[in-house]
């Protein structure tokens, strides 16, 4: 099949970009110091690809994750990277402990307590390193250990992310305020003990020599927030999109709100002779734009690349593999929802 011939919109990736963004990772954090996030694709057959590698644990953001990864022969060590309550997904991640090592993140007595109510068996201590979001306050980590042991759970480490410093312009300041993070988790870290320290992502990976591991996911397929730093990671994935309307001022396509993850920003678009486009705005099934050249005919196509791709990976049902114009697989985003 040639890529012009998928129904749009449709979520393609290029299987040769995809691997030079995997094989660029495994050289920079190989083996055990990557801990890929799979938030980043939802798709258990990009993280074999990932397996490939050797990178052998995983970061969930979801339980749906985590039990779509040990169903699928992926669950060696798989790190739930969230604070869960309820006791039904709780219990979901329990009944895959005989297939997988799970591991979940505490920040405070409740979140101990439900972990062990349910039987789970391990958890990492997560720890505010900085971004107003989940984790308990570095002086508090051993505390929340102690409980959890107490409470019959092994206690693997801790875990911190620096969500708030992935982008940051001035790069020297990004260097010293990641490395004043780190000093947290690691001060905490000599509280809690166990043998991971996990943090990073895609924007702060080239600056963690201190931690055993780094959660990065989105430099497998990258987007536009992330390219704008300036990392070795090329634009793998796009949304394919035809020209459903056109006038000599504007033309639309239909790659819409649902179709593309819109929380940081509009998307970027090109038609294929490579011009570029103004993007004016996304509705619920269109995006309207400006190509910088020329006049977009109806019935032609376009690549949107988005802004943020995890939310737009969670978005589609499948994914298209292609090589140049050759469709060469297909690929279930089977890790979405909760």
């Amino acid at each position: 099949m040639n890529v012009h011939d998928l129904p749009t919109p449709a979520l393609v990736i290029d299987v040769d970009l995809l691997q030079h963004n995997l094989a660029t990772m495994a050289v920079a954090h190989p083996g055990a110091a990557l801990r890929p996030h799979v938030k980043a694709h939802k798709c258990t057959a990009l993280a074999a690809a990932q397996h490939e590698q050797g990178h052998h644990s995983f970061t969930c953001a979801t339980v749906a994750e985590v039990v779509g990864m040990a169903a699928a022969g992926l669950g060696s060590d798989l790190l739930l990277a969230n604070e869960v309550l309820h006791p039904q997904r709780l219990a979901a991640l329990a009944a895959v402990q005989d297939v997988a090592l799970v591991t979940i993140a505490v920040d405070s007595p409740e979140t101990v307590d439900a972990a062990a109510a349910a039987g789970l068996q391990h958890v990492l201590v997560d720890v505010n390193v900085g971004l107003p979001r989940c984790g308990c306050r570095p002086e508090e980590a051993g505390h929340i250990a102690d409980l959890a042991r107490g409470r019959g759970l092994t206690v693997r480490g801790v875990m911190g992310y620096e969500g708030h410093l992935m982008v940051m312009d001035d790069h020297d300041e990004q260097r010293v305020k990641v490395q004043q993070s780190v000093d947290r988790l690691l001060a905490a870290h000599a509280d809690v003990g166990g043998d991971i320290v996990s943090a990073g992502g895609t924007g702060t990976y080239h600056l963690h020599d201190r931690v055993t591991e780094v959660q990065a996911g989105s430099y497998a397929l990258m987007d536009t927030y992330y390219a704008r730093i300036g990392t070795p990671f090329v634009q793998a994935c796009y949304v394919l999109g035809t020209v459903i309307s056109a006038t000599p001022k504007f033309a639309v396509a239909d790659v819409g709100l649902k179709a593309m993850g819109m929380d940081h920003g509009n998307p970027s678009l090109e038609t294929l002779d490579g011009q570029g486009a103004d993007v004016w705005f996304l509705s619920d099934e269109h995006v309207t734009f400006v190509p910088h050249a020329g006049v977009a005919a109806v019935g032609d196509h376009v690549h949107v690349v988005p802004a943020h791709i995890d939310p737009t990976m969670a978005m589609h049902d499948v994914t298209w593999l292609v090589r140049g114009h050759e469709v060469i697989d297909r690929w279930p985003i089977d890790l979405r929802g909760w």
